[in-house]
């Protein structure tokens, strides 16, 4: 039977982690717990491949509570402590009722911090993160020039706060992040990395995008626009407005954010062989036996 406390199940984007997260919670009844930095958001349900896409935003799934999905708006922000200090509350109030947890997403920044905590880092003024993010949108090549050399990430949201902290101490990200790790949430959680060839994601990737659009992402897209909202938190949300206001084609936006999903799923993929150790890696499109078969152990 059945009686571990909680799991983190992680994988690259179109990996098919976030069904074979559901599946095994309605096999033993878990609570899942969102770990993705970009489904926290409200909004983009379609353009985030949200487990809520086309649904209605509640506290369940099936049947299955869902926490920490669609939590914020865009025009907020939140860092990793944020997230964490979210993640702990909703981690001991499903302990408290006797229920396992499934953390489920592709962000390895969260997952590396449910699993070993996160170094201290510095306070940041409202002034200097709102001077960071200008920086990051008006030329983000020329703000990624100003961090350490071997700074490798890119994407807006990372750039500025590796930005925000140097403007903030005139020290760079790595130093803080180099200190002690405290606070972990779940460090005990079976590992299950969702981990299907690249070419099975390639062609999940070109198959779902169209689908997205269809689905419902053109109208988060005009909201975002109509509410000068951050288009940069979400892979395809930077595609849809451009095309929506006629500086691209839609043939365009799909091939471009078709190619940067790509990318950015080889990052992942990058970052779980390099930085992440698997109790269990499933290197196909999950089945209902993978679930099973992680039901019964343990």
């Amino acid at each position: 039977m059945n009686n571990r406390s909680s799991y983190l199940v992680v994988g690259p984007t179109a990996s098919g982690k976030s069904d074979f997260a559901h599946r095994l919670a309605k096999k033993i009844g878990a609570v899942i717990i969102n770990c993705d930095s970009v489904q926290v958001y409200s909004g983009i349900e379609n353009i985030s491949a949200s487990p809520f896409a086309g649904r209605s935003i509640t506290d369940e799934i099936d049947g299955v509570p869902y926490k920490l999905f669609s939590v914020l708006p865009l025009s907020e922000q939140i860092s990793v402590a944020d997230y964490m200090d979210l993640a702990r509350r909703e981690y001991s109030a499903a302990l408290r009722a006797a229920r396992p947890v499934i953390f489920v997403g592709g962000t390895g920044y969260y997952a590396n911090a449910i699993l070993n905590g996160i170094s201290p880092m510095p306070d940041i003024d409202a002034a200097t993160r709102q001077r960071a993010r200008e920086m990051v949108e008006n030329d983000i090549d020329a703000a990624r020039k100003l961090l350490a050399p071997d700074f490798a990430a890119t994407d807006p949201q990372r750039v500025a706060r590796a930005l925000e902290v140097f403007l903030q101490t005139g020290h760079h990200l790595a130093e803080f992040q180099s200190a002690s790790r405290t606070g972990a949430v779940a460090g005990d959680a079976r590992k299950i990395l969702i981990n299907p060839p690249a070419e099975i994601l390639r062609a999940r990737i070109a198959a779902r995008i169209p689908e997205m659009i269809s689905g419902g992402a053109i109208a988060e897209a005009e909201n975002i626009i109509r509410n000068g909202l951050d288009a940069s938190r979400a892979i395809g949300a930077v595609q849809l407005c451009r095309y929506l206001r006629g500086e691209i084609s839609r043939d365009v936006c799909v091939q471009d954010w078709t190619t940067k999903t790509n990318q950015y799923a080889k990052r992942q993929r990058t970052w779980f062989r390099t930085q992440f150790t698997a109790d269990l890696e499933i290197c196909h499109a999950p089945t209902d036996e993978d679930v099973a078969a992680v039901a019964m152990t343990d």
